[in-house]
């Protein structure tokens, strides 16, 4: 099992970044430029059940991705476990924290490749490459969006 972390403070109320978050369009907004997703469907907002149906392409191929929210605490975090996809598993808290009235967002990744742990020795730095660099830019524009007056 591998683990990914990346930590930002947005300059604005975590009531702010939340509502952001639930917004119909925010996974069309975070999908960074150079990642070919389709968003196939999104039901339930947050909350627990909430699912999210996404067609990934790795190299020419299509891959069917499907998340379900396991938790969710409003203003605080959402869960979302991966049903069907690419990986063995993976596991995404998505955490919201008041810091000197700003918030503290962090993304919070657990997951493992197929393969088991000779897949995780060859390629999950590679992984663990990728999701940092989406996540430096889900992060700068979450920030832009909600420290826009």
């Amino acid at each position: 099992m591998l683990h990914f972390q990346h930590s930002s403070l947005i300059n604005a109320p975590v009531t702010k970044v939340w509502q952001f978050h639930d917004r119909e369009d925010i996974l069309q907004l975070l999908t960074p430029p150079w990642q070919p997703v389709q968003v196939i469907r999104r039901q339930g907002g947050l909350g627990v059940g909430a699912i999210t149906e996404l067609r990934l392409f790795v190299g020419l191929l299509p891959v069917q991705w499907i998340a379900r929210h396991t938790a969710c605490e409003i203003n605080r975090l959402f869960v979302d476990e991966q049903e069907t996809g690419p990986m063995a598993s993976w596991i995404h808290r998505h955490e919201f924290a008041e810091e000197n009235r700003q918030t503290r967002l962090t993304d919070n990744i657990s997951f493992a490749l197929p393969g088991g742990e000779v897949a995780e020795t060859l390629f999950g730095w590679l992984i663990l490459a990728q999701l940092e660099a989406m996540f430096r830019y889900r992060h700068y524009i979450t920030k832009r969006e909600c420290e826009a007056i």
